[in-house]
Formats: structure tokens, C-alpha cells, sequence
């Protein structure tokens, strides 16, 4: 069965926005590479540090994945293109992953129990990326 596993894309925080993320869900990383380690890099030496790919397992099947982009690539827009949404398994769970990804970020919709069923929230986190955390506390029809 397919995965999927969300990509992000930082101008040049990746390694510190990934280290915050890796204090949220524990874990180690599965990879980490940086510019300088590829073979043929045509980059400008002051960009050879940065992240080339990096990926942090989540759960039993799941990665969250991403990379700096160089100034040579094509610019970005921080955090409108993508939202990465977290299902736990408990409610204390969800308010732990919500607290904690969500310090120094900007809450959009607080920690709930929301109409539809479920404990829920949404929040940007202070690298400009879009987050839902919930825990179904109802059966979904």
C-alpha cells in the first residue's frame, strides 16, 4: 500500500526546523545529506552546508522529509503550499505533538473537540509550516 510522506522545502533552515520537529516526535533521522556530499555539486561553496535531503521517521510507516533550496533553484513560498497533518492516538498525544510544534508558531484554529467528531487543531509553526494535529475520538462514517 502507498505512503505518503510530506516534503518540505526551507530557503535555508531546513536542518534547524527538522532538529525542532525531531524534539517534537522523538525519533532519529533516517538520512541526513548535505550539498557538499553529492557528487557533482555546482553550487557556490557557501551553500554546500545546507540540506540536500533529510527525512525523519514518524509513527510505524510514515517520513517527514525536506531540504533547503539554493539560491540557484527556484524560489519558494514558506508554508502556503502544504499542510501537514499528524493523526495520534490518544488526546493527550495530540495536545503534547499541538503544544509542542506549535510553541513560537501562530495558532489558527485551537485544540478542540470540533464538530465533526474529532480532537482538533491547526497552527503555522515558526518556520511558516501549516499543521493539523488530531486524535479521532469518533467513528468516522
Amino acid at each position: 500500500m502507498p505512503t505518503i510522506n510530506p516534503y518540505l522545502g526551507f530557503d535555508s533552515e531546513c536542518e534547524e526546523a527538522f532538529n525542532f520537529y525531531k524534539s517534537a516526535f522523538g525519533g532519529d533521522f533516517k538520512a541526513i545529506m548535505r550539498f557538499k556530499d553529492m557528487p557533482q555539486n555546482n553550487l557556490d561553496p557557501k551553500e554546500s552546508n545546507k540540506i540536500a535531503h533529510i527525512s525523519l521517521p514518524i509513527g510505524n510507516d510514515n517520513l517527514l522529509m525536506g531540504s533547503d533550496r539554493p539560491a540557484s533553484y527556484a524560489s519558494i513560498s514558506r508554508g502556503d503550499y502544504l499542510s501537514v497533518s499528524v493523526s495520534t492516538d490518544s488526546d493527550d498525544e495530540a495536545t503534547r505533538l499541538f503544544n509542542s510544534l506549535s510553541a513560537g508558531g501562530k495558532v489558527t484554529m485551537p485544540l478542540a473537540k470540533a464538530f465533526w467528531g474529532s480532537f482538533f487543531g491547526m497552527f503555522t509553526d515558526k518556520y511558516g509550516v501549516q499543521w493539523m494535529v488530531g486524535h479521532d475520538t469518533a467513528p468516522q462514517r
